[in-house]
């Protein structure tokens, strides 16, 4: 395993990850990679689109197979993408407990946070053990998660999902929305997404 390096954006916000951290990172995520490519029994497909993704948008899933769109312009994040892919399909598929061990029976908002943070986690460890690209989707989804604001990251983004989890969580983290907006501001120079025109 390549040494970690901190990760860097325009703004100067960085990133830090532990060598023991990356490693048990990079065990799960070859396992997962291997599992898409050989196993017979069901299909991960991704196509090129345009126009800059996050991973939950347009994901599909058919039967034995997923499609998930991936920008033509980040080669890089392909993988994320799949492995995010391929976690809903497992779900769907009944196989859940095997590749989700951290939350076997999570459901609606809880099963779509552990996802995003298994997809967090593999864009980490590209980030900082294999020098990928910079991505804004994923570079936003990894920065939020770190900073511990994975929560307001996922219900900013997406309105008009997880009603019930997103009252709770606001009810119980009063200002928690304020303080991620004014966080992603000064991180990323912009609005985060949800509050943005695209």
């Amino acid at each position: 395993m390549p040494v970690p390096r901190p990760i860097i954006i325009h703004s100067g916000a960085r990133l830090r990850v532990e060598q023991e951290r990356i490693e048990e990172i990079h065990e799960w995520v070859m396992r997962e990679e291997s599992n898409i490519v050989e196993d017979p029994t069901f299909m991960v497909e991704s196509r090129a689109t345009p126009e800059e993704v996050y991973v939950w948008e347009r994901l599909e899933i058919e039967g034995d197979t997923v499609r998930t769109p991936v920008y033509g312009g980040a080669a890089d994040a392909l993988l994320v993408h799949q492995i995010y892919a391929h976690l809903h399909l497992m779900v769907a598929m009944g196989r859940q407990e095997e590749w989700l061990p951290e939350a076997p029976a999570a459901v609606e908002y809880d099963l779509e946070r552990a996802i995003l943070s298994r997809a967090a986690d593999a864009w980490l460890l590209g980030r900082t053990a294999f020098d990928t690209s910079p991505y804004g989707p994923l570079d936003e989804l990894v920065y939020a998660k770190e900073a511990g604001y994975l929560d307001a990251f996922i219900f900013t983004a997406r309105p008009e999902e997880f009603a019930t989890s997103r009252t709770q969580w606001a009810r119980e983290n009063p200002g928690e929305n304020e303080g991620y907006r004014d966080w992603f501001l000064s991180t990323f120079n912009r609005e985060p997404p949800g509050l943005r025109t695209r």
